[in-house]
């Protein structure tokens, strides 16, 4: 990343560009722990202050190119090769997201977040060390930019909402993490979060980067299944069997198999088989459930 699709000297409008998007920025560095002087940096850096050809065309403010991951729109451009391809976004506020997303969820800059986020200067330098930017001269460009723009100031009073990533493993080990406002328990090695009042599978899927019918499927659910306060949805895919500790479970009155498919975290189709039940098949009370196979009970 980093080509200076325009010169810098020749941008006018600076602090239109830094006002335009200084609250999106502080927003993002709340939610991601990303410093808004480094957001509004590299947006100022990357576009040209928004004159960028990729800025004006593609909504994209922050050189960030397709990867293997993109499944959206695309601009071309050349850049370290001609013609490459870059994301285009359908508004700037979706750049901004994308951006902090591409940091945060990226194991090559996950260390940057056990950083002193007021400390512009080590993550100018990390984004550089991970890779972020060829030019070798790219942390000084930033923090050249971050500092005649005084855009340091932004970060001051901010205190991130969410746990640097190191953070949340240290918190899941301990069986559940916290991610932006929402507790993520787990089960049998399984990532599940608890519905809120008023809230869609649609919503919770686009929280965690799923789409809905991944949802519903790791859940086993259909289309006409709603969503209730308080009801448990896996995030992962379920176990195919229980823990080595747990390996039956006894039937209550009115108990579902797929009950107790979601009360142990592991798929409907490997409970059926283990004991011998068609898709349509209710246990009676007092039964003994097999939630692994019997021959490794």
């Amino acid at each position: 990343m980093f080509a200076p699709f325009v010169s810098l000297a020749q941008t006018t409008g600076k602090q239109d560009y830094i006002n335009k998007f200084q609250n999106i920025a502080v927003a993002q560095m709340k939610k991601s722990g990303v410093p808004a002087s480094i957001i509004l940096g590299q947006a100022c850096l990357e576009s040209g202050y928004g004159k960028s050809r990729l800025a004006v065309e593609g909504k994209n403010h922050f050189g960030i190119k397709c990867h293997n991951s993109w499944n959206g729109a695309k601009i071309y451009h050349d850049d370290d090769a001609q013609g490459e391809c870059f994301r285009k976004y359908k508004a700037d506020e979706e750049s901004f997201q994308d951006h902090s997303d591409f940091l945060r969820y990226n194991k090559r800059y996950a260390t940057l977040f056990d950083l002193n986020p007021n400390d512009y200067k080590s993550w100018a330098q990390g984004l550089k060390k991970a890779g972020y930017a060829t030019d070798p001269k790219y942390a000084e460009l930033l923090i050249g930019v971050i500092e005649s723009n005084r855009l340091y100031l932004f970060d001051a009073k901010i205190s991130p909402e969410i746990p640097s990533p190191s953070a949340l493993e240290i918190m899941e080990s301990e069986n559940f993490l916290i991610q932006l406002n929402r507790r993520i328990y787990s089960r049998n090695g399984v990532k599940y979060v608890k519905i809120n009042e008023g809230e869609s599978f649609a919503q919770i899927a686009s929280e965690f980067k799923l789409s809905e019918r991944q949802l519903l499927k790791y859940n086993e659910l259909q289309k006409y299944d709603r969503p209730v306060a308080g009801q448990e949805l896996y995030i992962k895919k379920k176990k195919t069997r229980a823990d080595y500790k747990t390996p039956v479970h006894i039937a209550q009155e009115n108990e579902s198999m797929r009950a107790i498919s979601q009360r142990y975290a592991v798929k409907l189709k490997s409970l059926l088989h283990y004991n011998n039940m068609k898709e349509n098949d209710r246990p009676v009370a007092g039964q003994e459930i097999y939630l692994r196979n019997k021959m490794r009970r």
